[in-house]
């Protein structure tokens, strides 16, 4: 029986060169300067040149040496399918489960739909209360907490268009109607990392919410820890900004993140 033609017989590269390849494939996306790659992977310049040669060949990277190198098409191509078949949802459960466990509330992950967030997850704690939220359900931005960490996020020109197309209505007495005071809470947001939601959104519940950001650095969704007033009094539902935020990071990394 003989083999087909196009089998490729070769001997599989040894596991060292195949890490070699990846470094400077991994450094190649992340940095366009030659020097910087050979700095990053921490590999002979003659070594580094060489991959590079062969991964340009290959159409994994583009440009050269003097000007500089891209992801090339091939790449780009892989990397746009993947992104394209990922479960958000599927990939954000396990932790999402695991934060429950930790926290023993109700669990909320948001996407960003417009100017509004819509719940695509929600787990709950072993508490015998359940949260009015469902998953599907859509809220204001400037009310809730997940909708104001993706707020905090935007340029405040954008901030803006959100009040003057769909304003910030009141939804309790605590709701912020006012623009320059959401402006104020956004910065807020963004210094400290984390949003709160007390009673803001609805009377009697409350809320810590942390970013999740895309492949591409972008807040798309929100993770919020949610109870109710009369079990997290105050703001004492704060004390889980730790958890909410590295819940989200988490759930970044899985989405492709990689903070700078």
């Amino acid at each position: 029986m003989t083999e087909p033609k196009d089998l490729d017989t070769r001997p599989a590269p040894s596991s060292g060169a195949s890490e070699k390849t990846l470094r400077v494939l991994e450094a190649a996306i992340n940095y366009a300067r030659f020097t910087d790659i050979v700095e990053e992977t921490k590999l002979a310049k003659a070594t580094v040149h060489r991959i590079l040669g062969t991964l340009v060949e290959q159409k994994f990277i583009a440009g050269d040496s003097e000007h500089g190198y891209r992801p090339g098409p091939r790449f780009i191509g892989i990397a746009g399918r993947a992104i394209s078949q990922l479960d958000n949802s599927a990939l954000a459960e396990p932790i999402v489960d695991a934060l429950v466990r930790e926290v023993d509330c109700t669990i909320h992950v948001g996407v960003v739909n417009g100017f509004e967030m819509v719940y695509v997850i929600r787990k709950d704690s072993s508490k015998p209360y359940r949260m009015a939220s469902r998953v599907g359900l859509s809220m204001p931005m400037h009310s809730s907490g997940m909708g104001k960490t993706v707020l905090a996020s935007w340029p405040a020109e954008e901030v803006d268009r959100l009040i003057a197309e769909v304003g910030l209505p009141a939804r309790t007495e605590r709701t912020i109607t006012d623009p320059r005071q959401l402006h104020e809470e956004l910065a807020g947001i963004r210094q400290r990392g984390y949003a709160l939601d007390l009673g803001e959104n609805e009377n009697g519940t409350v809320c810590v919410s942390a970013p999740i950001r895309d492949h591409l650095g972008r807040v798309t969704h929100g993770l919020s820890i949610s109870s109710i007033a009369l079990e997290h009094p105050g703001s004492s539902i704060e004390q889980f900004a730790p958890q909410a935020i590295a819940a989200a990071d988490a759930i970044s990394q899985a989405l492709g993140y990689s903070a700078p």
